[in-house]
């Protein structure tokens, strides 16, 4: 076959496929139509999403600087002088409840952002500064449900701690625990094992306690837990000091 017959066939075949193509889509014109206008509305739909999404962070991030704000505004003593235009607050717990409201507020306009997010967190928290053990700690269970590893370990750890606070130190031992065996960088083992090390002291369990500080010891002995953990074994060493004597 010499070469003016083979580039005749190619183009009769690119003809032939090219004229196959426009065929199919002559008879498919109105599915593709269909489906290239859900494309569109697809399209449309997400990026209107995106531009929503941003907005609300923005509001969402706003109106966290504001509660956050609240929560951290001064405690002044009655007679006390105040500069001009300084919030304060006469207690801590009044000042959880005015925070509360704000984070509340957030959490429950704007939950699906971030912002929405850590304020659920401070909820909880500022409703166990107020002395509001009930929603406390449905509150705290929710973040500590949630998809957030960090958030939700805070919220154990912060559980934890109210159970602790309520005379419920099986409850706590099972947190401390699960914290241990699901560590965060927000929550590291060490830290959820010094927690149950200093339940155990408090319980009046001293032998338990300096177990779980001499393993953390020999874990973690230049880490932030070991050295806790050394310190406790032996009080009356300084910082860097040799082991303890047997």
């Amino acid at each position: 076959m010499d070469q003016q017959t083979r580039q005749a066939l190619k183009h009769d075949q690119f003809i032939d496929t090219t004229q196959h193509g426009l065929e199919w889509a002559s008879e498919n014109r109105r599915s593709l139509i269909l489906v290239g206008s859900i494309v569109a509305v697809l399209i449309a739909i997400v990026a209107v999403a995106a531009v929503i999404f941003s907005h609300r962070s923005e509001q969402a991030s706003n109106a966290f600087g504001e509660a956050m704000l609240a929560y951290q505004s001064p405690i002044a003593a009655p007679g006390q002088q105040i500069p001009p235009g300084v919030k304060t607050y006469p207690s801590g717990s009044e000042r959880a409840k005015a925070a509360n409201q704000l984070f509340v507020k957030v959490a429950d306009n704007y939950g699906m952002t971030p912002s929405g997010k850590l304020s659920r967190y401070f909820a909880g928290l500022t409703y166990v500064e107020s002395g509001q053990n009930g929603p406390a700690e449905s509150t705290l269970k929710q973040v500590a449900g949630g998809w957030n590893g960090d958030l939700a370990s805070l919220a154990k750890l912060a559980l934890a701690q109210l159970y602790r606070q309520t005379g419920r130190d099986a409850q706590a031992i099972e947190v401390y625990n699960d914290l241990t065996a699901h560590p965060s960088s927000a929550v590291p083992a060490g830290t959820a094992q010094l927690e149950l090390a200093g339940l155990y002291e408090a319980e009046n369990k001293p032998e338990m306690a300096k177990k779980i500080y001499a393993q953390l010891k020999d874990k973690d002995a230049k880490g932030p837990a070991g050295m806790i953990a050394a310190q406790k074994l032996n009080p009356t060493a300084g910082p860097g000091a040799g082991p303890v004597a047997p």
